[in-house]
């Protein structure tokens, strides 16, 4: 029952440590795919202020969801486009580019995830 979210915890935590990884191994010189995280961290709270307010008013597609989700996929786009924006610079090497891309995916694989596994209503983790 709560393998799904030990499954989830350990692969956002994977994920972050690949991020890590690209700004701390000393070949790369640069902590500069560090501030990629700030994007992660950022990405759900549209979605979650607007399922509250939407919860409250009631309905599934409203201007408030809709305007959520598009500043999350913003929020989403610009942290693939960020590696990739400091690679074509140079301010970073390529691999490390590719360490955060890589990353990215599966913390955002793992965010969609806990959305699935909270949405449920079969399982305990409803309550919370």
């Amino acid at each position: 029952m709560f393998y799904r979210l030990l499954t989830l915890a350990f692969t956002s935590s994977v994920g972050v440590t690949l991020v890590i990884i690209a700004s701390a191994l000393p070949q790369y010189k640069s902590w500069f795919p560090f501030l990629g995280l700030i994007f992660n961290l950022i990405c759900p709270i549209p979605t979650i202020i607007a399922r509250r307010r939407t919860d409250s008013v009631g309905g599934i597609s409203s201007a408030c969801m809709e305007s959520a989700i598009f500043i999350t996929m913003g929020i989403v786009v610009s942290s693939f486009a960020y590696p990739i924006v400091l690679a074509r610079a140079g301010l970073i090497m390529w691999p490390a580019s590719y360490l955060t891309l890589v990353g990215n995916v599966i913390v955002y694989l793992a965010i969609i995830g806990f959305y699935i596994v909270f949405e449920m209503e079969d399982t305990d983790y409803t309550m919370w």
